[in-house]
């Protein structure tokens, strides 16, 4: 057999006469290998002609040669290079040399240790990811001697794993003392008792949204310090092109750009949990003036990050947006500004659809022109563009487009406030730390007058000891553990997690709640006792009654009818259920903390109704104080049809409600025989006697303005609905205003 291969080192052809075929093309892989390592295209299309074919492939060599033979044309000629400019760097022809020594030959100064050696293939293969914009680490992972050669750190080791066991010990017993599974559960109940729709619906748009803009501003700030890669990035492209003027310069802009994308997607997926939580986000908690000149700062920030190879479409955009929201925040001006305001006119309206609108004016023509900046910015280098240049400019638009509409949320004396705070902080730190400290220490000493701070780290210390030993004994926490694994995740995945928790379990309660609606059934009382009351039992039985009417189920009505009485279904009171769970003397004194003292009844004095009945009380309570004021109700209201056309009222036909602590104050002020109006919605036992339905809105008919305080109550549903279209226009006005606008009714 006569087999042609490529010599190593010569680059020529030999002729090798051999028998053993399998030791023939074992040898021309080999040399293959090393022709391949010098970057020689043709030996690496032979290669891969030999991995196809399995020919001279054995398990030592299976992983270099697919490795090799899969390197597309561009890693082939950046390998070229790197080797060139290695034996360049390394006259002596060493098999390793030091970096240190490696830094001289260039002329620059390295502070790496000399311990540190590189070969050919290391060296080839580090330039090859810098190429592709995966930059080596920097770190180095130190290895561990042996015992006898460090007994000091041998023997610190060994008291912190003694610390470490005597700890969980520790814990494991006291968890065993501690009832920390009835506590959790208490404290679990009592959180879940005092959550209400209002408190949700407060505090979980602040929530998302200053998360939201924590994780916008880190990932801004890794996308600024990556900067410094791209930099060490393009003097490495320059020099390698002079070893090979071939190199694909563009070709490792687009590795670079692709393989560094994931702090800008984790930025757009911020701006997307930002923009639909600020318009339902309560504005009186958000420093619109504060935060607006934080968003102009990063969005100088982000366009000084910006790549040079994209500067010139970047610095027409960054042109063109500023002169947009200039031309969009004159329409704040004073009435009197009539030239400035002209900026901001819309001369006509294009409806396009039922629920979008373009605005012919000023703004919107130079935002049309910067979607056309936008789309060349995509298409250059046959669209690889658009996450080399678009994506990173994007970051820098919507910090401008934030900081935009953080301005219209800002008022003039709020800008004011800015600015000179902004001022006191760079030139008064001093005076300002000693202004912040007297307020602490002011504000300490009124929690403790208050007795505020007691009860903080009573709370705090009920809540987390228990929660502390559970999670201690159960998965085993090391505080070291804990530290290195904070450390090791990164900020950003976990802030957009927590996010994305909060937002479904949001959405989530959303979804399967009812909001405002019309309770305008046709569907009258009279109706409904006929179909599902005794006369429709006397002739088909309760049984099937019941089920002919599930059909009504959903049925939203408001009858009129007579108020029977009111009597309490159900107490709650989370603080009272804790309070009893620990021992006398601790229950005493935290429910004088939480809760209030028993008046002092004296005859003198004139007592209101409600001490004088606490002063009957008094001396039959087994405490000083109580907790009542955390006392929350389930009201069950019988109510009955009223007289009509002759017809008598039937008690059969009654009906109960089931009505929330809200209606509280309504309810215990109606006299029996009231005329009253009701809201409900028919669920449940339908068709049975005396069904149960939950009372949405109540009001008295024929009661006295004078004795009753308020004449009705509603119980408060969000409109959900609304506010999802809310956010809906203001994420679709955030992205494509002024040159679209949507039109939805909210």
């Amino acid at each position: 057999d006569r087999h042609a291969v490529m010599g190593g080192r010569e680059g020529g052809w030999l002729r090798l006469d051999i028998k053993e075929a399998e030791l023939n093309n074992r040898l021309a892989v080999d040399w293959l290998v090393q022709a391949a390592k010098q970057g020689r295209k043709s030996a690496a299309r032979l290669l891969q002609r030999c991995w196809i074919q399995r020919k001279g492939i054995g398990e030592d060599n299976e992983e270099e040669v697919r490795r090799l033979s899969t390197e597309s044309k561009f890693e082939q000629t950046v390998r070229k290079a790197a080797m060139m400019m290695f034996r360049k760097l390394n006259p002596g022809r060493k098999e390793k040399m030091a970096v240190s020594e490696m830094m001289e030959n260039v002329g620059q100064v390295n502070a790496v240790h000399a311990g540190q050696f590189v070969d050919l293939d290391d060296f080839v293969e580090i330039t090859k990811r810098y190429t592709q914009g995966m930059a080596p680490s920097t770190g180095s992972t130190q290895s561990q001697g042996p015992v006898l050669q460090y007994p000091i750190t041998a023997v610190i080791e060994v008291k912190d794993q003694l610390i470490d066991w005597a700890s969980r010990a520790g814990v494991q017993w006291l968890s065993t003392v501690i009832p920390t599974h009835h506590v959790n559960a208490l404290i679990f109940f009592f959180i879940i008792s005092n959550l209400t729709v209002d408190l949700f619906a407060f505090f979980i748009p602040l929530l998302v949204f200053y998360l939201s803009f924590i994780s916008m501003v880190i990932c801004t700030l890794r996308i600024f310090q990556s900067s410094k890669a791209w930099e060490n990035f393009s003097a490495l492209t320059t020099l390698l092109t002079r070893f090979e003027p071939g190199l694909d310069v563009e070709q490792a802009e687009s590795n670079f750009g692709w393989n560094n994308l994931e702090p800008y997607l984790y930025f757009l997926i911020s701006v997307f949990f930002i923009v639909f939580s600020f318009p339902v986000a309560d504005k009186g908690w958000i420093p619109c003036s504060e935060l607006s000149t934080v968003a102009i700062l990063f969005t100088v920030v982000s366009y000084k990050s910006l790549s040079p190879s994209g500067a010139t479409y970047a610095k027409r955009a960054l042109i063109t947006e500023v002169a947009t929201s200039l031309c969009s925040l004159t329409s704040l001006l004073p009435q009197s500004a009539v030239l400035l305001r002209m900026l901001s006119h819309t001369f006509t309206t294009l409806p396009l659809g039922d629920s979008v609108v373009m605005k012919i004016s000023l703004p919107c023509l130079l935002d049309l022109y910067l979607y056309f900046l936008f789309f060349s910015m995509a298409r250059q280098r046959g669209f690889r563009g658009t996450y080399c240049f678009l994506v990173p400019y994007l970051v820098c638009f919507l910090w401008c487009e934030f900081s935009v509409v953080l301005l219209q949320n800002s008022s003039p004396v709020g800008l004011i406030r800015t600015c000179v705070g902004y001022f006191l902080f760079l030139f008064a730190l001093p005076v300002l730390a000693v202004g912040l400290a007297a307020m602490v220490l002011i504000q300490l000493v009124k929690w403790f007058l208050e007795l505020e701070l007691t009860k903080m780290i009573v709370t705090l210390a009920v809540c987390a000891v228990p929660v502390t030993l559970r999670l201690w004994t159960r998965f085993g926490l090391s505080l070291m553990d804990v530290f290195h694994s904070m450390s090791q995740r990164g900020a950003v995945k976990l802030i957009l997690c927590c996010v994305t928790m909060v937002m479904l379990f949001f959405w989530m309660y959303v979804y399967h709640s009812e909001g405002l609606q019309g309770y305008n059934s046709t569907l009258t009382w009279r109706q409904y006792g006929q179909l599902c009351g005794p006369p429709a039992w006397k002739v088909k039985g309760v049984a099937q009654t019941q089920i002919f009417c599930t059909h009504l189920d959903g049925h939203q009505v408001t009858w009129t009818g007579r108020f029977r009485q009111v009597r309490v279904a159900e107490t709650e009171n989370g603080a009272q259920s804790v309070i009893n769970l620990l021992p006398v003397f601790m229950g005493d004194w935290l429910r004088c903390l939480y809760g209030e003292t028993y008046p002092k009844c004296d005859p003198l004095r004139n007592n209101s109704q409600e001490e004088e009945e606490l002063c009957v009380i008094k001396a039959l309570a087994k405490h000083t104080c109580h907790v009542k004021r955390y006392d929350s109700y389930v009201l069950e209201v019988g109510v009955g049809m009223p007289e009509e056309d002759g017809v008598p009222e039937d008690r059969a036909r009654d009906i109960k409600l089931v009505a929330s602590h809200e209606f509280r104050q309504v309810l215990l002020r109606l006299q029996p025989g009231s005329l009253v109006e009701f809201s409900t919605t028919l669920e449940g036992r339908l068709g049975g006697q005396v069904p149960s339905f939950e009372l949405k809105a109540i009001y008295c008919l024929d009661c006295d303005s004078s004795l009753l305080t308020a004449a009705g109550q509603v119980k408060i549903e969000r409109d959900w609905r609304r506010t999802t279209l809310n956010s809906v226009k203001f994420a679709f006005d955030f992205f494509f205003s002024p040159f679209l606008s949507a039109r939805i009714d909210v």
